[in-house]
Order: structure tokens, then sequence, then C-alpha cells
């Protein structure tokens, strides 16, 4: 085994490597902990999709075969939920064809075992080395981003999508829900771009009526109508050099939809009433709640623009999605506004922490902040209690179920669905849920439904 210096090669990177082979998964943890990585194993696939949401690394190793979920698969789900993480196959002599096969399909490399120690850190740090510098956050900046809130893995592989798309010039769309954070992500990806010392500009495009939006993007000159007293300058004129976001971009009416199509194809405006064109110099990055291709099919929105603003599209996750955000966002909105109305509340009741993190927050952040407000301004303890917290829901949150309420209503929805495929034809239904007839039946019984009721006639 090579000798390796812990403290010449000290990282702060970290490894998170998967094999059902006990005691090789226990050598590999040594050697590279031996070299100054931080380490975290699982025996297979599903335990180390699970280690995934608390722990954030910067490779992952697995085995290509393992019972269950096999390492392709593994790798499958990665990319598909962070893609920035580089992920190396070790394999066996038999099956390098499949090794072969797995990089052309976007694993970073591959291992053939046995190997030497060398060969392991050689590719360990190659394949950390290739990445993006901005990934690693124990190097980078991160005061682009300062204002966005999370701890939540789903928000930690979006931040660093957004890092890495920041670099370039392309037009982004985020795609998500009211209320979620667009702008402030927008924000932050400008921050990050090397246009970051110019101007941000937002606007809201469904607050802006038809007859002003050219107006107010475009600029006027005096006289172009009435009311027009002198020159106006749009904002896209005003942001030039800078970024321009398009909040709301789904509610543009058709009409302006032609125009702002050429503007960005042409990169030039022209003034409203003015035969002079005007080269502008902008980014653009685009949000909407609607679904945009769904628009398109109703010819309400144009094909054309949408893949001019969509060259690359985010997807911002609903606050249901990353409730370990929750208490975070609770407490900053709490300190925010009780400093600002010199109000003496310092926290919530456990029993009003466990209210905002089930709720399931139809308004998202936005309807947090409100929620955190109310129960702020109407709170008489030190400790915002849970009673203020349902009545600011106001009953019109349903609350998250139980984990025993949640798994009995699948299960439940689930043998239902069988029983209509198969029309009630119990054999079939238990052979599609992997299950024996009798357990099957055991599964009916404790959920009361007959098979005989979803039999045709």
């Amino acid at each position: 085994m090579t000798n390796l210096n812990p403290a010449a090669v000290k990282t702060d990177n970290k490894i998170l490597i998967v094999d059902d082979d006990p005691s090789l998964l226990r050598l590999l943890a040594i050697r590279l902990a031996a070299a100054g990585y931080e380490v975290e194993s699982a025996k297979n696939a599903k335990i180390a999709l699970g280690r995934l949401e608390s722990f954030h690394p910067q490779l992952v190793i697995s085995d290509l075969k393992m019972e269950g979920m096999d390492g392709m698969a593994l790798f499958e789900q990665i990319r598909a939920k962070h893609p920035h993480i580089p992920v190396i196959i070790m394999t066996a002599h038999g099956t390098i064809p499949d090794a072969i096969n797995a990089t052309k399909q976007g694993v970073f490399s591959f291992l053939t075992k046995p190997f030497e120690s060398k060969e392991l850190l050689e590719i360990v740090q190659q394949a950390i080395r290739l990445q993006p510098a901005e990934l690693n956050h124990s190097q980078a900046d991160n005061q682009w981003r300062d204002k966005i809130i999370s701890r939540s893995t789903i928000m930690e592989s979006l931040l660093q999508q957004s890092k890495q798309v920041a670099r370039s010039d392309f037009s982004l769309l985020i795609q998500s829900q009211s209320g979620t954070g667009k702008e402030l992500l927008a924000k932050a990806i400008h921050l990050a771009s090397p246009r970051h010392q110019q101007t941000f500009t937002a606007i809201n495009c469904a607050a802006i009526p038809e007859q002003l939006l050219e107006s107010e993007l475009f600029g006027h000159i005096k006289g172009a109508f009435t009311g027009a007293e002198k020159n106006h300058i749009g904002l896209f004129q005003a942001t030039d050099g800078g970024t321009l976001f398009l909040d709301e971009i789904g509610d543009m009416p058709m009409n302006f939809q032609v125009k702002l199509l050429r503007t960005l194809q042409e990169r030039e405006i022209r003034p409203v009433g003015s035969t002079q064109a005007i080269k502008v110099d902008v980014r653009i990055i685009s949000a909407t709640h609607k679904n945009l291709q769904q628009a398109i099919i109703d010819k309400t929105f144009r094909e054309d623009l949408y893949y001019r603003l969509n060259v690359v599209e985010l997807e911002l996750p609903p606050l249901s999605e990353r409730r370990e955000d929750i208490p975070l966002l609770a407490q900053y909105f709490l300190s925010q506004s009780a400093d600002q109305s010199h109000i003496n509340i310092t926290g919530f009741s456990q029993e009003a922490m466990e209210v905002l993190i089930s709720a399931t927050w139809p308004g998202n952040i936005r309807q947090l902040q409100n929620v955190v407000e109310q129960t702020l301004a109407l709170s008489t303890e030190p400790l915002i209690s849970e009673m203020l917290v349902k009545n600011a829901l106001r009953d019109n949150t349903t609350i998250l179920p139980s984990f025993v309420q949640a798994r009995d209503k699948f299960e439940r929805d689930y043998l239902a669905k069988l029983l209509k495929i198969t029309a009630g034809n119990v054999s079939q239904a238990a052979k599609i849920a992997q299950r024996n007839r009798t357990e099957f039946y055991k599964l009916l019984n404790r959920h009361h439904l007959s098979a005989e009721a979803f039999r045709e006639e």
C-alpha cells in the first residue's frame, strides 16, 4: 500500500462510497480518510440515496454490481437530482465492457478491481479537480447567494447549477410556483455573473397594462402619444450591460411577444414613436408559474419566443419540497420583523414550529412570511404559540399527514389501482405487486377492499 501523508493532502472534499462488500467498503473508507477526505459509506444504493439528502459529496464511488439497485441505476438517479456530482464506477474484470458503456452514458470513470491506492487517489483527485471551482463551497466566495436562506439538498443542487450557468450569457427561464422567490434567485444569478457590477432590473409583466408595457421596456420619445411630454428611457436601455428579469413572462400579451422576440433576435430596441433603433446588450432571465408548453398549445404563448427565452431552464422547488428550510426561514422573518417593529419576540414554541413544518404552504415562502408577521403582531408571549400559527393559517392549509396516514393512503390507492387494471383478478394483481396471494388478500382486508367490486359484469 502506498504510504500517505494526510497532512500533505488534507482536503475538505467529501466522498460517498457505495458497495455491498463490507470489507471493501471499510478498506476504501480507510484509504480515502487517510488521504484527508471526509468519507460517508453506504452498503447499498438505497441507503446511498438517503445519505445524499443530508451529505453533500463532491464525488460518489459506487460498485457496478450490487443486489437491488445496481451502480448504473444509482448513477441515473444521482444525475437526475444532482447533475454536478461526478460518479466513479468500480467493476470486476468480467464487466469491463459494461463499465466502458457506462462512461459513454456520463459516468466520470471506472476502476477495475483490484486496484492500488495510488490509482484510486489519482482518479479521485482528477474527478474533483475537473469540477468547476465554484462548486466547492469550501473554496468559493458565496456572497452572491447570501440572501437565499436554505440548507436543503434540493436547493443546494439548484444553487450549484445556478452558479455554473451564471458564468454564461445564455437566457434563463425559472419555472416555479408563485411565492417561491424567483426574483431572489434571478438576482443571485446576476451577482454570480460577469455582469454583477452592472444594473439588475426586475419587471412584473403581469402587473403592467398592455398599452404601457412597450413604453416601459423600450421607452418612448416626446409626443409619441398623449401624455408623452418628454423622452423616456425604457428598461432595456437603462439596463444596458446588465441583467433584465422578466417575471411572469407567461402573462405577456401575444401582441407584445413578437416585439420582444424581435428585440432578442436583433439585440436592439426601438422606442415608441421613434424610427431610430438602439443597440442594447442585456442578459434576459425570465420566470413564470405557468406551463408555457401548454400555453403554446393553447395559442397564448409564441413557440419561437419560448425557445429564445428557455435556453437553460431552472426549476425552483416549492416550499413543501424543502421543509428543512422552514425553521430557518421562519426564524429569519421573525428576527427581521421583530427588529423593525421593536417587538421582543424571540421564537416559536415547539408545537408552533411543528405546525409550520407540516403545513402544505400553497403560497410558499410569501405565505410563510405573512404568517410569521401576523403571529408576531398578535403574540403576547416571548414565544409564538401553536394556536396563533393555526389561526394565521386559517385552516386553509391541509396539514401534512402522519407517516402512517400517508403510507395507508398510498397502499389503499395502489391496491385499488391494481384491481382496476386487472379487473379484480387477484392472482394477476398479486403478481404485479410481487406479493403472494395470501399476503395480497391480507392487504385487501386491511384496507377494506373487495376484489369482486372491481370485476366487470
